[in-house]
């Protein structure tokens, strides 16, 4: 029987702790799920310059985290032979976080109690509590 482990990433050191932690769980039978989110709200009021501009926006970023954050933590991975999968997505990240492990069935999330930037600190910080209330799985907040 296969397991999901599903880790929240950004790109500080307690993603590192959380990759690490998540590895002490690895069989081969184990897939690590990578996790970036980027906090994003459709309900945000733009201008029309703004909307025009959104999806392409919207497309850069997720390009930039996996190039910049998923592509190595999947590439250190791969070198320790354990199978990794990765996901970028856009939303409310304790929303988002739930939805994608309760899809892959996860057996648990691994998260870092708090990252590095702006974007990390609302990740890990309120979120992760955020997270811990409406998760399906089990959480794991590594400090």
């Amino acid at each position: 029987m296969s397991r999901t482990i599903l880790v929240g990433l950004d790109d500080s050191n307690n993603s590192q702790r959380a990759i690490e932690f998540a590895k002490q769980f690895v069989d081969d039978d184990t897939v690590i799920a990578l996790v970036f989110v980027i906090e994003w709200s459709r309900f945000s009021f733009s201008t029309v310059e703004e909307n025009a501009q959104r999806h392409k926006r919207r497309e850069e970023e997720l390009q930039r985290a996996h190039e910049m954050v998923l592509k190595p933590a999947a590439e250190h991975l791969q070198q320790e032979n354990i199978a990794v999968e990765c996901y970028a997505r856009h939303g409310h990240v304790a929303e988002v976080m739930n939805r994608l492990a309760v899809k892959l069935d996860a057996d648990m999330i691994v998260v870092g109690k708090r990252g590095n930037s702006a974007l990390a600190r609302k990740l890990f910080g309120s979120t992760t509590a955020s997270l811990v209330q409406v998760a399906e799985k089990p959480v794991v907040v590594v400090p």
